[in-house]
């Protein structure tokens, strides 16, 4: 692996706040290597023990992206939703930004199905097919358009499982 020097500022990751741990009632002992001290019922993490390690994923992240890899973002938190989706537009890969459905990955046939779904309703909406249906059915296909966008819109030309997926929150 090629190894690039990432310029990881520990004066800004002191300003952003990265240090900040959880409330020390809330740890998990697994953290107990990364944390630095405890301060006023919060764990201070070691940032140069964070920046090391985020220099090496980026690393692994631009040598995957050189190698052409396909990566996916997931972030479904309110906070992070927008985040997610414009730095997934900008990398140009997939993302999942509103609801993760329960097998979307280990289950890739049926997304298949439902992303060959998805493609077929957008068409059937833009050569105004939806137009010749009665209104009943044609609200019935819209609201099952709007639904398959809010959860598939961000992986609808994904045609494989990606190579590398980027979880924010893995809990949530």
């Amino acid at each position: 692996m090629q190894q690039k020097n990432r310029d990881i500022n520990l004066e800004e990751m002191m300003a952003a706040g990265i240090h900040f741990g959880h409330q020390t009632q809330k740890w998990n002992p697994k953290m107990s290597s990364y944390i630095f001290t405890e301060r006023r019922g919060v764990h201070i993490l070691d940032l140069t023990q964070t920046a090391r390690i985020l220099a090496e994923t980026c690393d692994l992240l631009f040598n995957a992206a050189a190698k052409g890899k396909e990566f996916l973002i997931v972030g479904t938190k309110h906070q992070v939703a927008d985040l997610v989706a414009s730095a997934a537009l900008r990398a140009q890969c997939h993302y999942v930004n509103e609801k993760w459905l329960g097998g979307m990955l280990t289950n890739w046939a049926t997304t298949e199905t439902r992303l060959r779904r998805f493609q077929y309703l957008q068409l059937e909406e833009s050569r105004g097919g939806f137009d010749r249906l009665p209104k009943q059915e044609a609200a019935n296909l819209k609201g099952q358009l709007f639904r398959l966008k809010k959860c598939l819109g961000g992986i609808q030309y994904m045609s494989d499982l990606p190579d590398i997926a980027i979880i924010t929150d893995q809990y949530e």
